[in-house]
C-alpha cells in the first residue's frame, strides 16, 4: 500500500493554500489557520510538528496586503516574515523536513526586469514605503531559508482571480499569473531545491488584467498614491519552463 506524503501549509486560510488543496491529487495536506499553528510561538510550532510529522512544509503564511501596513507597522513585518520564518526553518532542520518558502518578486530591484534567480537582490528603493519594506521582510525570510539545504525558495508573482482592482497600470511590468496556475505549478516543484522564479508572461499589469476583464481601466503608475510601485519586476522563468517540460 502506497503511503501518501504529508504536507503542512502555513497560512491555511490564505488564497494560495486553498488553491493548493483544491488541485492536490497526491498528498495528505493539512492547512491549519493561525489559531492551530502560530509560527511566532515556538512551543506551538514544535508541538504541531511532533504531532503531525510532515514530510514537506509549505510556508505560505506571511504579513502581506495592504502594502501600507509594512510602513505603518514595520515591527509586524519583522515578527511575521523574518522571525516567524526563522522559527519555521529551525523546526524543519530539527526534523529534516523539506521546506518550500513562498517568497515574492518584490525582492528584486524592480528597475531593469527579466530577473533570473542568480541576480542581485535589493527591493525597489524608489521610496521607503510599504512595498519596499515588504520586499525586505520577505528577503529576510529568504536569508534564513537559504541556510537550510533541504529547501526551495519560490519567488512568486501571483494575482487572485478575478483581478482584484477595476484599474491597472499600463507602465508597470510584472510576471503575473493567477493563483490557480501558481498552485498547480508549486505542486510540481516539491522535489526541487534552491530558488525558482514562478510567474507568467512578462507584460504590463493592464495587459495581464484586461485579458480576463475587458472593462479594466488603464492608468499610469503615478496615479497610485499610497505606494510607489517598481516599474519592472518581471522575472526570467526559463528555469521554471525547463522543469515543467520534464
Amino acid at each position: 500500500m502506497k503511503v501518501e506524503k504529508k504536507i503542512i501549509i502555513s497560512g491555511g486560510n490564505g488564497h494560495l493554500a486553498k488553491k493548493i488543496i483544491r488541485y492536490n491529487k497526491s498528498f495528505d495536506i493539512l492547512a491549519p489557520d493561525k489559531s492551530a499553528l502560530n509560527i511566532l510561538d515556538k512551543d506551538n510550532l514544535s508541538l504541531y510538528f511532533k504531532k503531525n510529522k510532515p514530510d514537506i512544509f509549505i510556508h505560505a503564511a506571511a504579513y502581506t496586503r495592504p502594502m501600507q501596513k509594512h510602513a505603518m507597522f514595520p515591527e509586524k513585518s519583522i515578527e511575521t516574515n523574518i522571525l516567524g520564518t526563522s522559527n519555521v526553518v529551525i523546526e524543519c532542520i530539527k526534523h529534516n523536513i523539506k521546506l518550500i518558502y513562498i517568497s515574492t518578486d518584490y525582492v528584486y530591484p524592480g528597475v531593469k526586469g527579466d530577473y533570473n534567480e542568480d541576480d542581485a537582490l535589493s527591493p525597489f528603493e524608489g521610496n521607503k514605503d510599504g512595498i519596499n519594506k515588504y520586499g525586505w521582510s520577505k528577503l529576510g525570510g529568504e536569508c534564513a531559508v537559504k541556510i537550510y539545504d533541504n529547501s526551495l525558495i519560490v519567488r512568486l508573482c501571483m494575482s487572485s482571480k478575478p483581478f482584484p482592482h477595476d484599474k491597472a497600470p499600463s507602465d508597470v511590468i510584472k510576471s503575473y499569473l493567477y493563483a490557480d496556475d501558481a498552485a498547480k505549478i508549486i505542486l510540481k516543484l516539491l522535489d526541487y531545491n534552491g530558488v525558482i522564479n514562478v510567474g507568467g508572461k512578462s507584460q504590463s499589469i493592464y495587459e495581464f488584467a484586461v485579458i480576463e476583464n475587458p472593462n479594466i481601466k488603464k492608468i499610469r503608475k503615478k496615479s497610485i498614491k499610497d505606494v510607489l510601485i517598481a516599474p519592472n519586476t518581471s522575472m526570467n522563468i526559463s528555469k521554471l519552463n525547463e522543469i515543467l517540460k520534464k
